[in-house]
């Protein structure tokens, strides 16, 4: 079954409970989510009344911690930004909202993107699940583990150098890195 079959054919409560338990059993091992946010499955119907009938209606997705979200901390996996709450969504979550999709949780990443392995966070290193001897891969690394983990069906990332590609090919899932000037930087 296709995964927009799957999330059709359940509720926005089940759906972000599926990925919410096993964040909260296989994380620990991974390192995958960071931080204290975390959508909670009765919290899934409030991001739903904002556009009941988005393309992404339901979708949860995984969110990069150098990606701003209003309300939640944004670190970049640095001490030195520690207790920085996010006063506005990026625009790219904006879209991804008003499209339905529900931010699930932030991710690790190489601190200030700056690494190809997701060992340098202040949080520690991300492990590949595949393997738990190697790296994810960076500085996405969080993003690619935790969809290759199942966290979630998507993840946002950023890419400069190989920052999506790289840890999608070390995780064994597809990244992409939009054509310049396509997402809002």
């Amino acid at each position: 079954m296709s995964v927009f079959k799957q999330f059709a054919a359940q509720s926005a409560e089940e759906i972000v409970g599926y990925y919410s338990d096993r964040i909260r059993r296989y994380n620990e091992k991974l390192n995958v989510v960071i931080g204290n946010e975390m959508l909670e499955p009765e919290q899934a119907a409030g991001y739903l009344n904002q556009n009941p009938s988005g393309k992404l209606r339901g979708v949860p997705i995984l969110i990069k911690d150098n990606i701003s979200v209003e309300g939640w901390g944004t670190t970049c996996a640095s001490k030195i930004l520690q207790g920085y709450t996010s006063p506005y969504n990026a625009t790219v979550i904006q879209k991804l909202i008003a499209a339905g999709a529900l931010p699930l949780a932030r991710v690790n990443m190489d601190e200030f993107a700056f690494g190809s392995s997701c060992e340098t966070s202040y949080y520690g290193p991300t492990r590949n699940p595949w393997n738990e001897a190697t790296v994810p891969g960076g500085s996405s690394g969080g993003s690619a583990a935790g969809v290759a983990a199942d966290f979630a069906p998507a993840a946002l990332g950023s890419d400069t150098g190989g920052s999506i590609r790289q840890p999608a090919s070390f995780c064994g899932v597809v990244g992409m890195k939009p054509t310049y000037g396509r997402v809002s930087r």
